[in-house]
């Protein structure tokens, strides 16, 4: 089983360098463009189905993916909804965002519980689908840069660095586990 993680287009909260997170900010038209590009570029193979985050952008992004694929919009994952910045969303940030609750961030979720609602996340559309499609079934998973980031990373057991907007990051579930193939459409062995 395959998973391709996409990123959501841009939005304007990201056009501004503004913490988004669990805040529902919708995407502006070159997030609507990106998404049609991600499109072209997941045209080249057979797709059993595309999932997301319940957010508006990831479901828009999803959305305009299906329907260039001419596949059906199936389910939103509350697991893959974005980290929350609590009372730092809608601000830019000066400082390096801490993985823990910390000085100007104190609120924010732990590094540790967005991982875990990645991996879960993960775990749930596998276990759902795989009955569905088969060891063979390659799914598009639209959700947010840091809970793929953080899952990536913690698959990989190295950090991962940004993931861009409608970027695609790759994982395969083979003998029992998730390997990541690619982050950004590169090569894991070319970002290592």
């Amino acid at each position: 089983m395959r998973l391709e993680l996409i990123r959501h287009g841009q939005t304007d909260w990201n056009l501004n360098d503004q913490l988004q997170g669990s805040s529902d900010i919708p995407l502006n038209e070159t997030g609507r463009e990106q998404a049609h590009a991600a499109a072209a570029l997941l045209a080249g193979l057979s797709w059993s189905a595309i999932v997301s985050s319940p957010l508006g952008r990831a479901r828009e992004t999803a959305r305009i993916i299906a329907s260039d694929l001419g596949i059906e919009l199936g389910d939103a994952y509350p697991e893959l909804i974005e980290r929350d910045y609590a009372s730092r969303e809608g601000t830019v940030p000066t400082d390096t965002i801490p993985d823990e609750p910390s000085g100007d961030f104190l609120d924010i979720e732990p590094r540790e519980s967005v991982a875990a609602r990645g991996l879960g996340a993960l775990q749930d559309i596998r276990d759902t689908r795989l009955p569905l499609d088969g060891e063979d079934g390659n799914i598009v998973v639209v959700c947010h840069g840091t809970i793929i980031r953080f899952t990536l990373s913690a698959i990989l057991g190295r950090e991962v660095g940004h993931i861009h907007n409608a970027a695609a990051n790759t994982v395969e579930w083979i003998d029992g586990g998730w390997r990541v193939l690619t982050v950004n459409g590169e090569s894991v062995l070319e970002t290592a």
